[in-house]
């Protein structure tokens, strides 16, 4: 099945566009659960299914995956009669682009995606009795820089987060086009969530967040998901390391610390490439002076100019160490991420105790590994 996967993978655009072409003219019921331009879309598809296929031997990682999917794809209107129509479109996509298909393979694959549709069946119908999506009002709005803004957004029911997890959102200016990001608060009594967002080339959500969405509009906000959350029963100290608005969830654990303990130690280093990109300086200095067991460090890599700490932030926090004592948490884009995790590793940080999630460009959602915005 992976050798099979593989191969319609390999094809880029081909697989996807196939995929979509045959669901919609065999099922043309299901084209409204998807936006006008599918350019964005095609490849969100085959990015879960690799996700799943690459969990195919590990039920113990794979189940909550699905459930979790299951629960957020109601926000889509799916039903539980889509599933054979999806899993029709599939099946002759792999087939397509297989001159090696065979009923054996046909069979195994249809096996599995029917226990993946169990799944994730079964975890919506639990989940009936909440919403499939909250509306939230956008309360404050500010231009951080040319391209980062920072949004305020208020529930207008009771929305359940856990710091660290990201939620999806939509907005009428890019209808049926959801997006990750990371809340950069824990929970609060007056129920406002902060959100860091950068508008990026091609994007089309980021960059309406960021230039046309004003305090009045109204958001749609997906369940959460993700799992860069703080082990409630650790006291260990505590090393994040952050790159451009993976801040976000650095921000919400720090606050998740402030509000609920237990009393640690935390450092926190964030990496951008030049000083002027900077977004959040001020309230990082605020948070700073607030609580004495947080120390931030900037560091910028493009900027030589600056008095800050120069160097990739993974350089910069190892001129730090040793850390091999403390729970650590790194997010940011895949090359800040890689590069941390890989050189904490080498000097003998237990993988246990590393968590990360990569922020990157269009992706399906945080996978388990991760990725959080547009």
């Amino acid at each position: 099945m992976r050798a099979n996967f593989a191969k319609a993978a390999a094809t880029g655009d081909e697989a996807p566009l196939y995929f979509y072409s045959h669901l919609f003219l065999s099922h043309p019921e299901t084209r409204q659960m998807f936006p006008v331009s599918m350019a964005h879309q095609r490849d969100r598809l085959f990015r879960a299914l690799g996700d799943v296929v690459a969990r195919v031997d590990d039920l113990d990682a794979l189940v909550p995956m699905l459930e979790q999917l299951g629960r957020d794809h109601r926000k889509f209107g799916a039903l539980a009669a889509h599933y054979p129509a999806v899993g029709s479109s599939l099946l002759a996509t792999l087939e397509q682009f297989d001159d090696e298909w065979t009923p054996e393979l046909a069979k195994d694959w249809s096996e599995a995606y029917t226990l993946v549709a169990e799944v994730m069946i079964a975890a919506a119908e639990e989940a009936a009795d909440q919403p499939a999506w909250w509306d939230a009002d956008v309360v404050a709005h500010e231009r951080r820089t040319i391209d980062v803004a920072v949004l305020q957004v208020k529930p207008r029911a009771p929305y359940e987060y856990r710091p660290g997890q990201s939620l999806s959102l939509e907005t009428d200016i890019r209808p049926r086009l959801w997006r990750y990001y990371s809340p950069a608060n824990a929970p609060r009594p007056d129920g406002v969530i902060e959100l860091h967002v950068k508008a990026r080339d091609g994007g089309p959500v980021s960059t309406a967040l960021v230039r046309r969405i004003g305090v009045g509009d109204v958001l749609r906000l997906g369940p959460p998901l993700g799992h860069l959350t703080l082990d409630g029963e650790s006291d260990r100290d505590l090393l994040i390391v952050a790159g451009g608005v993976g801040l976000a969830p650095a921000k919400a654990l720090i606050d998740q610390i402030a509000r609920e303990g237990p009393p640690r130690r935390v450092d926190l280093f964030a990496g951008f490439r030049t000083e002027d990109q900077i977004y959040d300086r001020v309230d990082l200095q605020r948070l700073e002076q607030q609580h004495p067991w947080l120390t931030v460090t900037l560091a910028v890599s493009e900027d030589k100019t600056s008095l800050l700490e120069q160097g990739d932030v993974g350089d910069v926090v190892m001129r730090h160490g040793p850390w091999n004592s403390r729970e650590v948490c790194v997010v940011g884009p895949a090359p800040v991420v890689d590069d941390t995790v890989a050189r904490l590793l080498q000097h003998g940080l237990p993988q246990k105790r590393i968590h990360s999630e990569v922020f990157a460009p269009s992706r399906p959602g945080p996978d388990v590994d991760g990725e959080v915005t547009e």
